[in-house]
């Protein structure tokens, strides 16, 4: 575009310049100052061609700069077109979508209200004929109808047959409720019943059980019992045994005390031991013995083949020293 407007400038400054011939005067006839006036002549006719070829330029050139300017504000205003149309197309879509969307559930409404309307359809129809037979049913009852008047006419004490058929039902729901209440308390008896029989049976067993249990605790107490006579009679046996081992015990201690004083008053030993010190006592008769056999065995001239009896040892571990008592050199 720049190399076309280019063009066009160089071709009208051209055309523009072009100067008019001028008539050909004769060089040595004109003088030097015609000749400076045509030529000055010549340059104003050329500035002024200048002039108006800068002003038509300049002139262009504003109507250019308006045209850019307006083709800028064209080229914005059709921008601001393109961006309201694409608004304009989305909002469109939109629209159209929700459209198609109306129009589906339009369409879903229609058959549901036609499945509905076939609903209703079906529903009148046993409607209707349940109202026949209602009607049916009226017909075949209008000879209890008759009966329920007859009846309040002889009764007289309600006002209508609706009255009347109130109270028999209030009786009616009272007694269904009574037999409710008894069915009721007929199942708590029987749970009660059933506890009962449970309580019982698991008192049985207890029983049974505490049976079980006290006669193996009777058994353990015969045998306890007899284990206790058993004890008893080894008691009792242990009990004679030591009273004859006590009794036996002290006719020994006083067969000692006897022979203690006899061997004490026949050889004058002086007897300062105590009455309860049997083997003290037991110890001194061995002494004394122990004396007479080796007085005898002094006395009496030994004979071959005989020898003298053994006597037993004294009980102590150490011979006792009586005071004034004599001890042979064997016990020494």
């Amino acid at each position: 575009m720049a190399l076309d407007l280019e063009e066009y400038l160089h071709t009208a400054f051209r055309d523009k310049l072009r100067l008019q011939a001028v008539p050909a005067w004769d060089a040595a006839t004109l003088l030097p100052s015609t000749r400076l006036l045509l030529k000055r002549q010549e340059v104003a006719e050329v500035e002024r061609a200048l002039q108006s070829q800068r002003e038509e330029f300049r002139q262009r050139m504003e109507r250019l700069e308006q045209r850019r300017q307006q083709l800028g504000q064209r080229k914005d205003q059709l921008q601001d077109v393109v961006l309201k149309f694409d608004a304009f197309l989305k909002a469109s879509a939109a629209r159209q979508e929700r459209a198609l969307r109306r129009a589906d559930e339009e369409r879903a409404r229609v058959a549901g209200q036609g499945a509905e309307a076939a609903r209703l359809h079906r529903e009148l129809t046993g409607l209707l004929q349940r109202r026949e037979r209602l009607a049916q049913r009226l017909q075949s009852l209008r000879g209890f109808g008759d009966y329920l008047r007859g009846v309040l006419a002889r009764m007289g004490q309600f006002q209508d047959v609706p009255a009347m058929l109130a109270r028999f039902g209030a009786l009616a729901g009272a007694r269904a409720a009574l037999a409710q209440q008894a069915e009721a308390r007929q199942k708590q008896l029987a749970q009660g019943w059933a506890r009962l029989r449970q309580y019982q049976e698991e008192a049985s067993s207890e029983l049974l059980r505490t049976n079980d249990e006290l006669a193996q605790l009777r058994a353990h107490l015969e045998a306890t019992r007899h284990d206790v006579l058993q004890e008893e009679s080894h008691w009792a046996h242990v009990q004679s045994t030591a009273a004859q081992k006590t009794l036996l015990l002290g006719q020994i201690k006083l067969a000692v005390l006897n022979l203690f004083q006899l061997a004490t008053a026949w050889l004058k030993v002086p007897g300062d031991v105590a009455l309860e010190d049997t083997e003290a006592q037991l110890d001194t008769v061995l002494l004394c013995m122990q004396d007479l056999a080796a007085i005898c065995a002094e006395l009496r001239p030994r004979q071959p083949g005989l020898s003298l009896p053994r006597l037993p040892v004294a009980t102590r571990m150490r011979p006792m020293r009586h005071r004034g008592a004599r001890v042979p050199p064997s016990q020494e």
